[in-house]
């Protein structure tokens, strides 16, 4: 068995770090297990290679914040002749949000694996609750160290049972010493110690057992209560030493500064099984239940010391059927009333670590490592669970559900609003003719797709925000405050060529006619300002309005012109900006750019030019180039955009530009019936829900909404109108391609509607 393991590991001091060892150290005890071709990729907290010594078994470190470092972490496992790996999770040690960076390596990794989680949340954040989820539906197996944990993943994540595998804490295999070192030092030498150890933060209540200790004392006057540890770096860096001498001054304001001792260290594992059984009593004074697992607690258990502890989850079970007392959280009083009956009878005492020490024999580190090692083969044998692949046909049934009850929250009488924090309508910012246009766009979508009632209820009121921004000449404003008053007077040529688009659509595509002659006579109001458009994304969206438009009155020759002098346009911008490998309309690509090829296939479509299709198909298979190239959609990104022969910056990604995106490859599909496209169009709208560079979806299953961009280590969970819309129109235009794509299997010979 040759195995890769993914965690922290020493010389890093860290608690998952030594658990890691422990678990190394363990397997190798196995003769089935292959030390030599073995390795650990270790998660280093800074950029700083050089910041740790590893041991030579150490063959590749992750910097934490380096995203690229975990795919290169992947390809070096996947290239390696191992079985199996061992992924330590906890997600303080990975990078981006929540350690989102971890489902980057996942994704890539082709190895079956398992994956230990040291922390289980009762109360996810949205991102903590996927990355586990994405890492259960990847993983071999979970395994988890408590009852607990199991509930958790199984009620609040939806994990299955089967998924789960309950292997509880090694412990170190040491016997009591006979001539303890520590036991004979100054410190502890004719003193009852009450013993805590671990790295200091407030969070571990060491203030409780203090505020204990004069009714101790006054009982028991050669008590002395030991803190063993470092302070947390993160609390030195932000407050430095404010606990530890908030401790040392509540201990000297109640008169017992001389039975509290502080060790500033990280001792190795032989001198804390000292310090442990050298103790009276190990207390874990946590102040909170919300600890699903304790190396502590599970060391003091193994080395056979009795133990006082608040009842934190982990705590509950562990000390069940007297292997350790309770007392209640911050309840200073009835700890010291414990504390003083355990020093008060002995036998008490004894029955508490005699029964520590035989729950502790099981938990040994060659016994728990006997049962990873079984994990393992089970892993290996099964192998690791199948990709996701996309169907010939697309698998409706995997889609969500079409639920418009987001769209509607924003949605008031006047139109829709254009952003949210999180899911709730800011009202302050008011409206736009944009996202009123979109919105009119997916609600005609909707209900051409099913007759969706919620979405015919929703038509009139886009299509009268779009009537109220019309001005007289005919343009549109775009800006709308939530008071209803103007704030522009001309709205950009981007929001005029997409309201042309929605305007063209309806006419296209209008449920009733009272509908289709309002549109029209909107849309026919606005010709007039086609021949002044000057930027190229306000022309594609217009082609797209007019071709439309077209689809509904063929020959009419005024629009024919219209439509020939706009596509003209940005086919003289692609000839001007062509060069070598660069098959762009632009020296450099920005926001929305799957529009313009887009564009040129409506034009082709309505008259039949072949310029526009040539360029069109010729600046896809440019995009194609770099936007698939760990197999999901990388779209441009925001941040810098993609400059001529340059990269794509991929960061920030945006869900218009993915929407672009979707619709460009359906019409390809449409023209072309190449089915190729149909399967680009897929992996474009999985985007939505996950199939990205962080592997975590934008479309919320709880709110309906979709978050508003993809960034560096995160998600924007702000769902606002714009990217709502680009999810609900992309999912439309998937379910239209998809059943486009049924009726050409079905009935090949039939000719498809060219403006379906």
């Amino acid at each position: 068995m040759k195995i890769a393991y993914i965690s922290t590991y020493p010389p890093r001091e860290c608690g998952l770090a030594t658990f890691n060892q422990n678990l190394v150290n363990a397997l190798s005890l196995n003769p089935s297990y292959n030390a030599q071709k073995s390795f650990v990729v270790a998660l280093n907290e800074s950029d700083n290679l050089d910041e740790h010594a590893y041991p030579k078994e150490v063959k590749f470190v992750i910097r934490q914040q380096n995203q690229q470092d975990y795919l290169e972490a992947a390809d070096f496992i996947n290239k390696s002749d191992i079985d199996t790996c061992i992924i330590e999770h906890e997600f303080g040690i990975f990078g981006g949000d929540s350690g989102v960076f971890l489902l980057s390596f996942i994704n890539r990794l082709k190895k079956p694996f398992i994956t230990i989680l040291h922390t289980v949340l009762k109360e996810p954040n949205f991102m903590q609750q996927t990355i586990i989820k994405e890492i259960a539906l990847k993983s071999s197996k979970i395994v988890v160290m408590s009852k607990k944990a199991i509930l958790f993943l199984t009620t609040i994540y939806q994990i299955p049972k089967s998924s789960i595998k309950l292997i509880e804490h090694g412990v170190p295999d040491l016997e009591p010493i006979l001539n303890n070192e520590v036991s004979e030092s100054a410190l502890f030498k004719n003193r009852k110690v009450l013993f805590t150890f671990g790295l200091i933060s407030r969070n571990k209540g060491m203030e409780t057992v203090i505020k204990a200790l004069p009714a101790i004392v006054a009982q028991h006057p050669d008590v002395l209560y030991v803190i063993l540890g470092n302070t947390h770096p993160g609390v030195v860096k932000h407050n430095g030493e404010e606990y530890r001498d908030s401790l040392k001054t509540l201990a000297k304001n109640l008169g017992v500064e001389n039975n509290i001792a502080f060790v500033n260290k990280f001792v190795s594992e032989e001198e804390l099984h000292q310090y442990l059984t050298a103790c009276y009593l190990y207390i874990t004074p946590y102040l909170n239940e919300a600890q699903i697992t304790s190396g502590t607690l599970s060391y003091a258990i193994g080395a056979g010391a009795a133990v006082v502890s608040t009842p934190y989850w982990h705590a509950q079970e562990l000390l069940a059927e007297n292997r350790g007392k309770l007392f209640d959280f911050k309840n200073d009083e009835q700890l010291a009333t414990i504390v003083n009956e355990l020093l008060n009878d002995e036998s008490k005492h004894q029955k508490l670590k005699q029964n520590a020490y035989q729950y502790g024999l099981k938990l040994r580190w060659p016994a728990i490592g006997n049962v990873y090692l079984n994990v393992l083969r089970e892993a290996v044998t099964a192998g690791k669970k199948p990709e996701r692949t996309i169907p010939p046909i697309i698998d409706v049934e995997r889609m969500p559900a079409l639920n418009l009850s987001h769209i509607s929250l924003l949605t008031d009488d006047t139109g829709i609003i254009q952003h949210a924090r999180f899911g709730i309508p800011n009202l302050k910012e008011g409206y736009c003719i944009d996202d009123n246009a979109r919105a009119l766009i997916m609600a005609l979508m909707a209900y051409e797709q099913d007759k969706n009632q919620q979405a015919l209820k929703l038509i009139p009121v886009y299509l009268s925000f779009i009537q109220y921004m019309q001005r007289e000449d005919g343009n549109f404003r775009n800006f709308l405050s939530f008071n209803r008053n103007y704030l522009d007077e001309v709205g950009s040529e981007d929001s005029f060529g997409r309201t042309i688009w929605s305007l063209g659509y309806l006419i296209c595509v209008a449920p009733n006619n009272s509908y289709r002659e309002f549109g029209r006579e909107l849309f026919s109001h606005s010709i007039s300002h086609f021949k002044d458009l000057k930027y190229l994304r306000g022309i594609a969206n217009t082609i797209i309005g007019v071709s439309y438009y077209l689809c509904a009155h063929p020959g009419d020759k005024l629009l024919i012109n219209e439509v020939n002098a706009l596509a003209k346009s940005l086919i003289q911008s692609y000839h001007a900006n062509k060069d070598g490998n660069w098959h762009w309309f632009e020296d450099i690509l920005t926001y929305d750019n799957a529009i313009l090829p887009l564009a040129l296939l409506h034009h082709h479509e309505v008259t039949g030019n072949m310029e526009s299709y040539n360029i069109a198909m010729e600046s896809i298979q440019f995009l194609n180039s770099f936007s698939f190239e760990n197999g999901y959609l990388n779209p441009v990104g925001n941040a810098g955009w993609m400059k001529k022969h340059g990269k794509n910056p991929i960061y920030d990604q945006q869900a218009l530009e993915t929407m672009a995106m979707v619709l460009l490859y359906a019409k390809t599909f449409e023209i072309t019936k190449d089915e190729k496209y149909l399967n680009l169009m897929h992996i474009s709208y999985e985007w939505f829900l996950g199939k990205n560079s962080l592997h975590i979806p934008l479309y919320d299953f709880e709110t309906h909404g979709c978050a508003d961009g993809l960034q560096f280590g995160s998600v924007n969970r702000n769902q606002g109108a714009e990217s709502t819309l680009a999810y609900f129109v992309s999912h439309l235009a998937v379910l239209k391609a998809a059943e486009a794509e049924y009726q050409t299997l079905s009935s090949p010979l039939v000719e498809q509607d060219k403006c379906a």
